[in-house]
């Protein structure tokens, strides 16, 4: 038996111990050559990642600092804020509180923002920005970003913003063939690493329009991380031992092979489906629009879901989620992103199905 409570959850995800001995590098100075060097050494894999030739940057903050961070930083006129679960909702109260005109373009939970939808909101010429969240972890749902990017084509003016927090690593992204402005994500979901960093890449346009805005804030302009960017470096103190853990974990990535990581996702993704299948739950998220590094699986059987969590819990050390704000208790939610493996999930669906039978 363990001796700690594995999670499952979709966020933070399970941390190894490699990634946590790599981690206890020690400290060095940040504004030296140390941290420069430890900066450029991820650099050309980040880009990699991000699908892209821009610069990527690294945040003290959550991913949520960056989101706020893009409103101050794009925002001159109104932002349509596409609202499909909690954390997508959460970003128009965001926009809101940076002092910026929005709007929602809300649709029911567990459905996908369609690039129609966006489409026929864009077309009045009101908004000069819009926020996606690529995986909406709240409800499982994977809204169709290859899509949605392609109307930036026929808005060139208005800034394309997209939280891929905890999609990233697990399906491909491309920011210079998409063709968007911000893509910013986390290291608590698929990059299975603490809480407590974001990673993002901005376009060209980004940083022309962030230029024309006075109010833009320090810790997160996108100039000051520009600048720094240029010589390996962060505009605030960098969160030195993440650092070394997201060195760690790029290497792994590369050494296992992106696409060889991207099919591991769906793999695991698909043996937790067929779970769901085979015990007769249905998924709260839409066909078609589903993540691939957790399920959100619907309460449709009615169980106990906080004594279903309680008894994994006890009986096999892993927790799960039992549903995030107004859908807790109707759904519950499974993680299979970051470093698990056919073994971990084989492991987890076992318990399940353990609990499930004592319930």
């Amino acid at each position: 038996m363990r001796d700690h409570v594995k999670l499952f959850i979709p966020g933070p995800v399970e941390v190894s111990p490699d990634t946590y001995a790599a981690m206890s590098a020690p400290m060095v100075g940040h504004r030296g050559k140390g941290f420069q060097d430890l900066y450029a050494e991820i650099q050309p894999k980040l880009q990699t990642l991000f699908g892209t030739t821009q610069l990527v940057y690294i945040s003290t903050s959550s991913a949520w600092g960056v989101m706020e961070g893009s409103i101050r930083n794009l925002v001159k006129k109104k932002v349509l804020n596409c609202c499909c679960g909690a954390f997508s909702d959460k970003w128009y109260d965001v926009s809101l509180r940076c002092g910026k005109q929005a709007e929602e373009l809300k649709v029911e939970w567990g459905q996908a923002i369609t690039a129609e939808l966006i489409d026929a909101k864009l077309a009045t010429g009101e908004f000069d920005a819009l926020t996606l969240v690529h995986s909406e972890t709240s409800t499982g749902v994977l809204n169709p970003v290859e899509e949605i990017a392609k109307l930036k084509a026929k808005y060139p003016d208005v800034m394309f913003i997209v939280d891929t927090v905890s999609s990233f690593t697990t399906v491909p992204m491309n920011f210079d063939a998409l063709g968007i402005d911000v893509l910013l994500t986390g290291s608590q979901k698929a990059f299975a690493m603490p809480p407590g960093m974001g990673l993002f890449t901005a376009s060209e346009a980004a940083y022309e329009r962030s230029a024309s805005i006075k109010d833009r804030g320090y810790y997160f302009d996108f100039h000051e991380f520009k600048a720094n960017g240029e010589k390996n470096m962060t505009p605030s103190t960098p969160c030195i031992s993440l650092i070394y853990g997201l060195r760690h974990q790029l290497n792994k990535f590369f050494a296992e092979g992106l696409e060889n990581r991207y099919a591991r996702h769906a793999r695991l993704n698909a043996l937790v489906h067929d779970w769901v299948k085979r015990n007769g739950f249905e998924f709260f998220a839409a066909e078609g629009y589903r993540s691939k590094g957790l399920t959100c699986v619907k309460n449709n059987k009615e169980i106990d879901v906080a004594k279903f969590s309680d008894l994994l819990k006890k009986r096999h050390k892993l927790l799960i989620d039992g549903g995030y704000g107004k859908i807790k208790g109707k759904t519950f939610r499974l993680s299979n992103m970051g470093d698990e493996t056919d073994e971990t999930i084989g492991e987890l669906i076992a318990a399940l199905d353990d609990c499930l039978a004592a319930l």
